[in-house]
């Protein structure tokens, strides 16, 4: 094997890794345990509102970014759905708990991680072994433009979603 099918190897395992989480937890939100309504409540309960509509964009984010990120189709695109999507559970959900995923209430190592993993597929790219490759996309995004549209769609959009929909509970009173 050289050096250029290795670097694809390990890309598109890494691609393929990052789809499946995705795919996973779109899926589960919408067919598992309390599926969209249930999904819907607790996004409610965390100030996205109307908690049903943010359920539905959510998890059909992370379905159509886990989809196209195994196709290695508009890889960018893509990988700002990710960065978007824990942007927004990061700050509506884990920022106050901690660093780790463990403790009481989910702390926000694992959404940092995985919002990392969608700024680097969207500024290295999907890898030759991708369909962006095959149809010469992959030759307009790789590297600062990428990472552009990582950031202005994932980032952008998630701020913009925030500014818009999140209203935060109140916070609980102290007790004694």
């Amino acid at each position: 094997m050289n050096d250029s099918s290795a670097i694809n190897l390990v890309l598109l395992g890494f691609r393929l890794s990052a789809a499946a989480v995705m795919l996973a937890h779109g899926l589960n939100h919408i067919f598992g345990g309390g599926k969209i309504a249930g999904t819907g409540r607790w996004f409610e309960s965390l100030g996205m509102k109307p908690g049903r509509l943010h359920a539905w964009l959510a998890s059909l984010t992370e379905v159509g970014a886990g989809v196209l990120l195994a196709l290695g189709l508009l890889t960018p695109l893509a990988a700002a759905g990710i960065i978007g999507v824990m942007l927004v559970a990061l700050i509506t959900n884990h920022r106050g708990n901690g660093f780790f995923i463990f403790r009481p209430g989910e702390g926000w190592e694992y959404v940092m991680t995985l919002t990392v993993v969608g700024f680097v597929i969207a500024t290295i790219g999907p890898g030759n072994w991708s369909l962006d490759h095959a149809i010469g996309l992959d030759d307009h995004y790789v590297g600062t433009s990428g990472l552009l549209i990582g950031l202005l769609a994932g980032a952008g959009g998630a701020a913009l979603l925030l500014a818009l929909f999140w209203r935060p509970p109140p916070p609980k009173p102290a007790t004694g």
